[in-house]
């Protein structure tokens, strides 16, 4: 980013008192922006027409007696904050909860890590806060236990520049966002603990809902998004009565809860706390009062594990009052539209033989011989090719994001919409080692390619440019479709069209939407 602090032209002559007036449109300006705590300013981005924001606290510093607790509002301060900087990431060991093929596009652009951590940035290209523009909050990945909000991939100057006001968010991560203890329950006056990081969310939604029109935003047309935890976290939120209201739209990429099975879980609070209880015994420490005065780098290390399910989302009976299955069922859900989808390389290690075949389906008892009639293996080359596609479809993120689409399509009145990104992504000398991997789309969603030194083509490119197209329609109108893009319709059970999304991206049914269904049988099923 470059770190002038004005604009070219119009904008420098913009005055320091430009703020918003209730009922009055105003310019923004990178010189002088008025939230509910305070006026900011920011800097130019490396467009000159885009307006960077960046480390505004949302929340107070969660720090000693604010550890495990609800996020608390931000003080208010004199003068002009300067928001030139990333604001701190959450505690974390870096490099650990990512594979080496996805580290590289997991490293923060900025800021040290650091407990006070709630901090978020806004990207925009709005002259007035008449513009009224649909705004994107993205919530990064990271398997609940990395990540932030100043990683490259996240940049939202490209989107800004289309057209949209873009903000990624911190939030408490680990131990230090989804540590239940009996404790923290008896103190708490919602009876809960544990999902501060969620907490820390919904508080960065309502910050959106209260200032995002100072940015030339519209706080009546918010789309959460994330990937990965990301992803999983905007599930949490589309169940939360706490986050109703906040948002008017979901982009969910690989990961959901909604049916039994995913690899990550929620628990039950009582399974938290007991979690909690035995690590402080194991580390001989005696009350909550003695955690909290340990330093973060102790916390972490804590977590001998480094990585969940050590912590997990719990239901709580105020962030989630019940499970994510049963309010999915029960399409008690937020009904808003959803785009949703996985990635062709999304796959787990898993035997890839005949007789690893024939075990695997024999665990799905009278969905035993339906599975096996729609994923066929008869000899060792055809199992191992089955089994690549299981690993995928069902291992890994496929099928919970595929089976939140379907029950979206039954119990709402909002459209989904699926994607399947199928796009290799290019390696140095030409080869394509890791294929679509985890988190693959995400540059291409939001047009932060040219970040990495990988041998992109124009067809990359292109795809770049059409994914964000779909993306930002989908939050301007909550339809992905638009001039000069392939129609990509809606998903219901009985159709099961993707939008496959690659060189020559089209509409398709999905290859294995027979097998999908019979899972999708198996998982709701008494």
């Amino acid at each position: 980013m470059k770190t002038k602090y004005v604009l070219s032209g119009l904008l420098i002559m913009l005055s320091l008192s430009n703020v918003v007036l209730a009922g009055k449109a105003t310019k923004v300006s990178v010189n002088s922006i008025k939230t509910e705590s305070g006026l900011i300013s920011g800097i130019s981005g490396q467009d000159a027409n885009v307006m960077v924001f960046k480390g505004i606290p949302f929340a107070a510093p969660p720090l000693a007696d604010l550890r495990w607790k609800e996020p608390q509002p931000v003080k208010s301060w004199n003068g002009v904050r300067k928001c030139d900087t990333f604001g701190p990431c959450a505690p974390q060991k870096r490099g650990i909860v990512f594979p080496p093929y996805t580290a590289e596009m997991m490293v923060p652009a900025e800021g040290a890590i650091n407990e006070d951590c709630l901090y978020l940035n806004v990207w925009t290209a709005a002259k007035s806060t008449a513009d009224k523009r649909p705004v994107i909050v993205f919530i990064h990945g990271g398997s609940f236990g990395g990540g932030s909000g100043s990683i490259a991939i996240y940049n939202g100057e490209s989107m800004a520049a289309k057209g949209v006001v873009f903000v990624t968010i911190n939030y408490r991560l680990g131990g230090f966002g989804f540590f239940a203890h009996p404790e923290l329950t008896k103190e708490s006056p919602h009876h809960a603990s544990g999902n501060y990081g969620i907490l820390d969310q919904i508080a960065a939604l309502q910050w959106v809902k209260k200032n995002i029109t100072a940015f030339g935003g519209n706080p009546d047309n918010v789309t959460i998004a994330g990937q990965s935890a990301g992803s999983m976290s905007v599930n949490v939120l589309d169940a939360s009565p706490l986050a109703k209201g906040l948002f008017h739209r979901m982009i969910a990429e690989s990961g959901a809860f909604v049916v039994k099975g995913s690899f990550f879980n929620i628990e039950t609070l009582e399974s938290e706390e007991k979690k909690g209880a035995k690590l402080m015994k194991d580390a001989g420490i005696a009350s909550i009062a003695d955690l909290r005065k340990l330093p973060a780098d102790q916390i972490i290390t804590l977590d001998k594990a480094n990585m969940l399910p050590a912590y997990e989302v719990n239901v709580d009976g105020y962030a989630i009052p019940e499970h994510l299955i049963d309010i999915y069922a029960a399409g008690k859900q937020t009904d808003v539209p959803l785009l949703t989808g996985w990635n062709a390389g999304e796959k787990f290690p898993m035997r890839k033989t005949l007789s690893a075949y024939n075990s695997y389906f024999n665990d799905y008892g009278k969905f035993t011989e339906p599975l096996k009639k729609a994923f066929p293996a008869t000899n060792e080359a055809e199992a191992k090719k089955v089994m690549e596609t299981i690993s995928r479809d069902r291992e890994s993120f496929g099928f919970q994001n595929y089976a939140w689409a379907r029950i979206q399509s039954e119990k709402c009145k909002s459209k989904a919409y699926v994607y399947f990104f199928d796009r290799d992504l290019p390696e140095e000398g030409g080869t394509h080692k890791y294929g679509a991997f985890h988190t693959s789309e995400v540059p291409f969603a939001y047009g932060n390619l040219k970040i990495f030194t990988r041998p992109w083509t124009p067809d990359d490119y292109k795809l770049s440019e059409q994914m964000q197209s779909y993306w930002i329609n989908f939050a301007t109108k909550g339809d992905p479709n638009g001039t000069g893009l392939p129609v990509w319709p809606s998903f219901n059970k009985d159709n099961c069209m993707i939008m496959d999304l690659n060189v020559k991206s089209s509409a398709t049914r999905y290859p294995t939407s027979e097998g999908m269904d019979v899972l999708f049988q198996h998982a709701t099923s008494k």
